[in-house]
C-alpha cells in the first residue's frame, strides 16, 4: 500500500509496563460480595467475573493477539480530522468484491477477525472463488486504534461520510458495506446517503426498531415474541444504553480506571451473550470463536487505547440524533440501495421479516438463522461468512 492519500502502514507494539500496570490495577481490585440471585439479575456474577480476571492475569497471551493481528496488512489514514485505523485485506481472487465491514460496542475489530479467511479466501472455506470479497475493516472514530473526535457531531451519518471517504481513498469504485450493533447504525446511515459506487448494505440488527416499536406489527406469534423481546430489553437490559447515551462521561472514568470495572461494564450488554461470556470463563464452554482468549483480547484493546470513555460517546450522539429526529418529525430518507438482513436467534430482539420491511420497504435479501447472537461473525463466523456471499451474490 502506498503513501497516496496520507494512509500509513500500522503496526501494534504494546509497552510491557502497560501490561504490567494493568495486571498491577487487576491484583489491587476492590471487591463488591455475591449478589444476592443466581442469575444475572443483578449484574455481572461475582464468579464469572473473579475468574476472567484470573485468566487475563495469569493465563491471557496478550503477545499472541498482537502477533495475530500485526500478520494482517493494517493502515491509518486522517478523514475529516481523526486518525482511522483500518484492517485491509485483498483476496488473491481479483475479481473480489470489496466488502466494508463495521463493529460495534463492546466489540471492536477483534469480532471480525474469524471471518477475515472466509471471506477473502472462500476456496478454502467451502465457499466459490466467485464468493470472494476484499475485506476493509475500520475501527470506529473513538474505538481501538482509532483516534478520538475532539469535537461534537460525530454521529453515524458522520461515520458512514468517513467511510466512503475510505472506500474512495483505497480506490474502490463499487462495493458493499455491512454491520452489526453500533456498525449497524453506521451501515444504516451509508445505505441512506447512497454515496456513488455503494451497490448494497447488510445489517444483522435493527436498530431502527427502538424508535419505531409502536409501529411494528405484532400480530403473529414471531412478532409478538419480538415485541416481547424489545419490551424486556427496554426495561430490564437497558442500563449500558441509557448510561451512555446520557452520561459517558460519568461512567468513563471507572472504565479508564479500573481494569474490572471495564470489564464488567462491557460484559453486561445483553443476556445471550452475557450467558456465553460467563459459560466461556466458569465452564470452560466457549461458543464457536467467542472464546477466553477473543473476550480477553477485546477488553484489553478497549484498556489499552483508553477508549472505553470516547467509545461511550457515539451512544450520547445517537441519543442526540434520535431526539432531534423526534423533534423534527421528518422521517429519515429512504434507504437507495439494496437491503440485505439475517436475523440471528440469539439476537437481543429476533427481528421478523415483516419488521425488517418496515424500517426497509426494499429489503432485497432475508433469512433467519438458528444460531448466532448478537455477535454473530464472532460467535459464527462460518455461518455469517456464508450469510455474506449469499446476500451480496446478486450485487456482484
Amino acid at each position: 500500500m502506498s503513501n497516496d492519500n496520507g494512509i500509513r502502514p500500522f503496526q501494534l507494539d504494546t509497552p510491557e509496563e502497560a501490561i504490567a500496570d494493568m495486571r498491577r490495577r487487576i491484583a489491587a481490585t476492590r471487591w463488591p460480595t455475591r449478589e444476592l440471585v443466581t442469575d444475572r439479575s443483578q449484574g455481572v456474577q461475582l464468579a464469572t467475573i473473579q475468574e476472567l480476571a484470573r485468566y487475563w492475569t495469569t493465563d491471557h497471551d496478550w503477545r499472541a493477539f498482537e502477533a495475530r493481528l500485526n500478520a494482517l496488512p493494517q493502515y491509518t489514514t486522517e478523514i475529516d480530522g481523526v486518525e482511522i485505523h483500518f484492517i485491509h485485506v485483498r483476496s488473491r481472487h481479483e475479481d473480489a468484491l470489496p466488502l466494508i465491514m463495521t463493529h460495534g460496542w463492546p466489540g471492536s475489530v477483534v469480532e471480525l477477525l474469524g471471518v477475515v479467511g472466509p471471506l477473502t479466501d472462500p476456496t478454502a472455506h467451502g465457499g466459490r472463488a466467485e464468493d470472494a470479497f476484499h475485506l476493509v475493516l475500520p475501527s470506529l472514530p473513538g474505538y481501538g486504534f482509532s483516534g478520538e473526535p475532539t469535537e461534537l457531531g460525530w454521529d453515524s451519518a458522520r461515520m458512514a461520510r468517513a467511510w466512503a471517504e475510505l472506500m474512495d481513498r483505497l480506490g474502490y469504485p463499487r462495493y458493499v458495506a455491512q454491520g452489526g450493533d453500533v456498525g449497524a447504525s453506521v451501515t444504516d446511515a451509508l445505505g441512506r446517503q447512497a454515496p456513488e459506487g455503494l451497490l448494497g448494505i447488510h445489517v444483522n440488527l435493527l436498530a431502527g426498531a427502538i424508535d419505531l416499536k409502536d409501529q411494528l406489527p405484532a400480530e403473529s406469534e414471531q412478532e409478538r415474541a419480538a415485541h416481547d423481546a424489545l419490551a424486556t430489553f427496554m426495561t430490564d437490559g437497558f442500563g449500558y444504553f441509557l448510561e451512555q447515551t446520557t452520561r459517558p462521561q460519568t461512567v468513563g472514568y471507572s472504565l479508564l480506571d479500573s481494569p474490572v470495572g471495564l470489564a464488567a461494564w462491557m460484559l453486561d450488554h445483553d443476556t445471550d451473550s452475557y450467558y456465553k461470556i460467563s459459560r466461556a470463563f466458569v465452564d470452560g464452554e466457549p461458543v464457536g470463536s467467542l472464546t477466553r482468549d477473543t473476550i480477553v483480547d477485546n477488553i484489553m484493546l478497549y484498556w489499552l487505547t483508553g477508549t472505553g470513555t470516547s467509545a461511550a460517546r457515539w451512544y450520547w450522539e445517537f441519543g442526540r440524533f434520535l431526539a432531534a429526529a423526534r423533534a423534527a418529525g421528518q422521517a429519515p430518507p429512504p434507504v437507495a440501495v439494496p437491503v440485505g438482513f439475517t436475523t440471528f436467534s440469539g439476537e437481543i430482539w429476533a427481528a421478523p421479516r415483516s419488521w425488517v420491511e418496515t424500517v426497509y420497504p426494499g429489503l432485497a435479501y432475508f433469512n433467519e438463522v438458528d444460531r448466532g447472537g448478537h455477535f454473530p461473525a464472532w460467535e459464527e463466523p462460518e455461518l455469517f461468512s456464508a450469510e455474506m456471499r449469499a446476500a451480496f451474490r446478486p450485487l456482484r
